[in-house]
């Protein structure tokens, strides 16, 4: 054994280190300065849209973008119960009511028919909806195609949380280019790191102009320090973007490898009754994070014991989401669930997805699921 294999670490170099101890050099060390304004030029560009706004989290980009379409007390926000907890957070932190729906079992993406079914129920209700969070799911984009039209007939925008997702797309175009705004988070463990960082991108530019002037303590324009909104603290910081600059401009080479990586998974599963991968045939997946679904009834075994198995070897492995109606914190809120979220958390396990996972890492992970696939035939 040489040391822990992790499921989705950072993945820097020497190009990062250029970058970062270029800005360092500049003298641009304190938050804002030109490596943030090329970073977002950069990302609307990989997403195809108008603007971008750098920030510290994906969190924090979540909840500038429900400010701006007017969550707050006495509105309804539409969230996915299949995600991480940050999606729903966002709504919370406006005071807005967040309210579940269920996932499509073959993907973990929002369930367009129970998405339309909650709409409904909210507006027979008289109730303002200021917005549908949609998440794309372990780097999978959502059905777009038929959870747009359902969210503007029921007049209410869509903000996309792509956390997950950058570098995916949906029959063509970049995932965070779907809705109102769309948020991506530059987390540790996502394809491409900042140490801690989001971004907000949208085709609307008085939308991201108010987040802006949130995300910077809303500051007014004058000599003087002077505030008429209550501001944030959310702008990222220069020698951060430098480090994200450079992640980009690797995105597809690592994107590649994830592949790579789904790949033989998918090789070694093929023939094993009972289990599939999450999001299994999504060419415009990313391979953020590969995750399998296990049928114990056909397989002889659970997705947790292979689990148990790989982490006594120093492999880390972890169970999907665990869904936001089943979160104590959300106890009680309303929901339309059809039970997909709950099967996907109880049969589902991820496995090790990162671009660092080379060869010999990887060739140690696959012996360790065919030790644990041996001794269950």
């Amino acid at each position: 054994m040489s040391g822990r294999i992790y499921l989705s670490p950072p993945d820097v170099g020497p190009l990062e280190e250029s970058y970062v101890l270029q800005a360092l050099r500049s003298g641009w060390v304190a938050p804002l300065g030109p490596e943030v304004e090329a970073f977002e030029r950069e990302i609307a560009e990989r997403v195809g849209t108008g603007q971008a706004l750098a920030v510290n989290s994906g969190t924090s980009a979540l909840h500038l973008a429900l400010l701006s379409l007017g969550a707050g007390p006495g509105t309804v926000v539409v969230a996915p119960t299949m995600t991480f907890v940050a999606t729903a957070n966002a709504a919370v932190y406006t005071g807005a009511e967040p309210v579940f729906v269920d996932c499509d079992q073959a993907n973990g993406n929002m369930d367009v028919a129970a998405l339309e079914e909650m709409l409904q129920r909210l507006s027979r209700a008289g109730e303002t909806v200021a917005a549908v969070l949609v998440a794309d799911m372990f780097g999978s984009c959502a059905e777009y195609d038929d959870l747009l039209p359902v969210c503007a007939a029921a007049g209410v925008p869509v903000v996309e949380d792509a956390a997950q997702a950058l570098g995916a797309t949906y029959h063509g175009r970049p995932a965070a280019s779907f809705g109102r705004l769309g948020a991506l988070s530059f987390n540790g463990n996502k394809i491409i790191t900042t140490s801690g960082g989001g971004m907000l991108v949208s085709d609307d530019a008085a939308l991201l102009a108010r987040c802006r002037h949130l995300a910077t303590q809303a500051r007014e324009p004058v000599p003087h320090y002077e505030h008429a909104d209550v501001g944030y603290n959310y702008r990222l910081s220069n020698l951060l973007a430098a480090l994200g600059r450079a992640q980009l401009h690797r995105l597809d080479g690592m994107m590649r490898r994830r592949r790579l990586v789904r790949e033989r998974y998918a090789k070694l599963f093929s023939t094993v009754p009972g289990v599939r991968l999450l999001a299994d045939g999504d060419e415009g997946s990313n391979c953020w994070l590969t995750s399998i679904v296990v049928d114990p009834e056909r397989s002889g075994w659970r997705a947790a014991e292979l689990g148990t198995h790989l982490g006594a070897q120093d492999i880390e492995t972890r169970p999907v989401w665990k869904p936001m109606h089943l979160q104590p914190v959300f106890a009680g809120c309303r929901a339309v669930i059809t039970g997909a979220a709950e099967n996907l958390f109880a049969q589902g396990l991820t496995l090790p997805s990162g671009s660092v996972l080379d060869d010999r890492r990887m060739a140690r992970v696959v012996g360790a699921i065919e030790e644990f696939l041996d001794r269950r035939r």
